[in-house]
């Protein structure tokens, strides 16, 4: 992309709160982001990092102790009100009306910065209401009572709003939390393809980081003292920076499985021979188990796969000899089984 794609940009930008006493509490400062059109990104970070802090200060709603926010190359903090909508829309978790709403009233409300001084709505405020419902596949949502929606329903009519208001920035503050996982993904292609095909530049803070290396085309991750990483989900998990802001002594970054595993004090090892899908779910019952999975050295056992007619037979090789199952299930049970022989539970653990 171009630079001419970035529609958002901070310079040395400095946020938290203010005191009166003199000593602001900062959160993050020296933070030089940009945001382009038809973008992704994601923000993510520990609890506590300032995810939301960053997020209502682009958004407008909080004001940065230092340093600039530009749009579309302007000083954000030189426009009005009314300007500054007809950029960016938001879309917070705690923001939804309550009241006698119904969601194409709620939706229509996103017109407000292009309707004239009555409030009336005109033909092209109605395409852009009904086209916004459409985009988020809340059609059939239109005349029912907001208070009567689920929270993925009542998300989608937000961003619907968000869309009617016909900004180029999408700001939203965890737009999944509270939503099941079938509607957490929903919502995430949703806004994925509103930024490839519309052109819109999207900007999310969550807590699913899992979803967001799926779906972001841009990572911001912050750590617990505010500094940022951005970069490609990819290269910052390549690179260790996802381990290194998320890791603990609990939990170690798997940069092979794209995830976290569990930290154990273990001599438990396998290997499992086999990339399919089988072997996939194969390793992380292992892992549960308490085996750390390698692919070359000593190990207490050895996982490979035949294929019987259709049906998965699963080949245990250990010292003692060797065990087929027809389930995975099964060979977790008798793994089980056999750990709890080697290791009977002590009167103290009972």
């Amino acid at each position: 992309m171009s630079d001419g794609d970035v529609v958002l940009e901070t310079s040395r930008l400095k946020i938290g709160y203010p005191s009166k006493k003199g000593s602001d509490s900062v959160v993050a400062e020296d933070l030089s982001l940009s945001l382009r059109r038809g973008e992704l990104v994601c923000l993510i970070g520990p609890n506590g990092a300032g995810k939301s802090t960053l997020i209502r200060s682009l958004a407008g709603l909080d004001d940065p102790l230092a340093g600039l926010i530009e749009l579309n190359g302007r000083d954000a903090s030189l426009m009005s009100p009314k300007e500054r909508a007809r950029l960016t829309s938001v879309v917070l978790t705690d923001s939804t009306p309550s009241g006698m709403f119904t969601a194409y009233s709620l939706v229509a409300l996103g017109r407000h910065p292009h309707t004239r001084w009555t409030g009336r709505l005109r033909e092209e405020d109605r395409e852009r209401i009904e086209w916004a419902l459409r985009v988020v596949g809340a059609e059939d949502l239109a005349a029912r009572q907001v208070g009567e929606l689920s929270d993925g329903e009542r998300q989608k009519v937000m961003i619907a709003r968000a869309l009617a208001q016909e900004a180029s920035i999408l700001i939203l503050d965890e737009p999944t939390a509270f939503v099941d996982l079938p509607r957490r993904v929903e919502l995430m292609r949703i806004l994925g393809d509103l930024a490839h095909r519309v052109g819109i530049a999207v900007l999310l803070s969550s807590h699913d980081l899992e979803l967001s290396l799926r779906c972001a085309d841009t990572l911001w991750i912050m750590n617990s003292v505010g500094e940022i990483e951005v970069g490609a989900p990819e290269d910052l998990a390549l690179s260790g920076k996802i381990g290194s802001v998320f890791a603990s002594d609990k939990i170690d970054w798997d940069s092979e499985q794209g995830g976290f595993r569990l930290r154990r004090e273990t001599t438990r090892f396998a290997r499992v021979v086999g990339d399919c899908e089988v072997s996939l779910w194969t390793r992380r019952a292992l892992a549960r188990m308490g085996y750390v999975i390698r692919s070359e050295g000593d190990v207490s056992l050895s996982v490979t796969f035949d294929d019987r007619e259709g049906d998965v037979i699963w080949n245990v090789a250990f010292l003692e000899g060797e065990r087929n199952f027809r389930t995975l299930d099964a060979m977790v049970t008798w793994i089980k089984r056999r750990l709890l022989k080697e290791n009977p539970p002590k009167k103290s653990d009972r």
